[in-house]
């Protein structure tokens, strides 16, 4: 098991001592040690139990007054690069949804809910992206079409899914300035909630293609993105005329909703390279098949 050691000489930020323990977690050290001076293990401590919370797998299983180990406990078996895309895209719809609602009904609670779920989306990003690091090593059998490259185009996803994840906390936290004004008009609110619908649309029809190698689905969802800029041009005008605060936060809401769209249309695109992959790989198999 790789074991990857920090010495922490007191010059860390909690922020700056973080990156780091992900960054070992990422590259695939199923040990993390971390040595400090007597008088900064609280600091240390502290900042070990937020690392071992914000990812999946890692806890803490050695500590003396000098140092700890931190050490990687999860199955990647168990929870596959597969499988936490489609539990990272269930949560991300889910988001965009109840951002928007969040926003709708002046729900503070629906929109602190909505920024949880962001911390679980990041979890399983960095669960795929440590995997794809871990797979590296084992190559792509020299021609990029290997277990390593199927994990890269997970992760790639991951990526995308991540980011529409945090446009959706975005939109949630604008709560706090439109929470304080007049309520919005049920037109605008109307054409939001459709703008919205047409991007969760437009991911789930991306993410299905993805799983099941579908190109004629991806250039659907992509297609899918003419309709989905139409209505966020539209969006763009019905708040052209709010003034202040209020203009800044819908005019950030219709942007977010108009990227999450776009970033559909990337997972969509990847769904395609990924589909050709395996298009490619059923003759090799075939060939090997027959020769034996």
């Amino acid at each position: 098991m790789l074991r990857k050691v920090f010495d922490e000489r007191g010059e860390d930020t909690r922020d700056h001592l973080l990156r780091k323990l992900i960054g070992a977690y990422i590259s695939g050290f199923g040990l993390i040690e971390v040595r400090f001076h007597p008088h900064r293990g609280p600091f240390v401590r502290r900042v070990a139990r937020e690392f071992c919370h914000l990812v999946i797998g890692p806890e803490v299983i050695e500590e003396t007054r000098t140092g700890l180990v931190i050490q990687d406990l999860s199955d990647t078996s168990e929870l596959n690069s597969e499988k936490c895309l489609r539990r990272m895209h269930l949560i991300v719809r889910a988001m965009l949804e109840d951002s928007v609602q969040a926003i709708k009904t002046n729900s503070s609670s629906l929109a602190h809910d909505v920024a949880q779920r962001d911390q679980d989306v990041d979890r399983l990003y960095w669960m795929v992206a440590k995997q794809y690091h871990l797979a590296r090593p084992g190559g792509n059998d020299g021609d990029g079409r290997g277990p390593a490259a199927v994990i890269q185009g997970h992760c790639l996803v991951a990526k995308l899914l991540e980011r529409i994840g945090d446009h959706a906390e975005r939109i949630a936290g604008s709560l706090s300035v439109l929470g304080q004004s007049k309520p919005i008009d049920g037109k605008l609110m109307k054409a939001l909630e459709e703008a919205t619908n047409s991007a969760v649309g437009m991911l789930d029809k991306s993410f299905g293609a993805l799983i099941a190698r579908d190109i004629e689905a991806a250039n659907e969802a992509i297609d899918l993105l003419t309709e989905h800029q139409k209505l966020i041009d539209q969006l763009t005008h019905l708040v052209s005329s709010r003034k202040g605060e209020e203009l800044l936060a819908l005019g950030g809401i219709v942007d977010r909703i108009g990227r999450s769209g776009r970033y559909a249309t990337d997972i969509a695109e990847q769904a395609i390279n990924m589909a050709v992959v395996a298009e490619s790989e059923r003759p090799k198999r075939a060939v090997a098949v027959a020769a034996a």
